[in-house]
């Protein structure tokens, strides 16, 4: 399983000069933040690939492993 999440984490790329560095879907100027936004807002992902065609299905996985290192990196506050 960390081999298929390395590979996918390989489709997430970061440029200074793309969309101020955000991370990025494999050098598009469509970020990882509104991927996750179009997706927690309803829509499908057959709706977005239908809307982006530069995107592929893989892109989603990407996006949800990039998610999942975030998650297991962040603190967790307690107030």
């Amino acid at each position: 399983m960390p081999s298929i999440q390395s590979s996918l984490l390989e489709r997430i790329t970061s440029d200074p000069d793309v969309r101020f560095g955000k991370p990025c879907i494999r050098g598009h100027r469509i970020t990882v933040q509104e991927l996750l936004e179009w997706l927690s807002s309803g829509a499908s992902q057959g709706q977005i690939l239908a809307d982006y065609p530069q995107l592929e299905p893989d892109d989603f996985l990407a996006v949800y492993a990039y998610a999942a290192e975030l998650a297991a990196a962040a603190k967790v506050s307690r107030g």
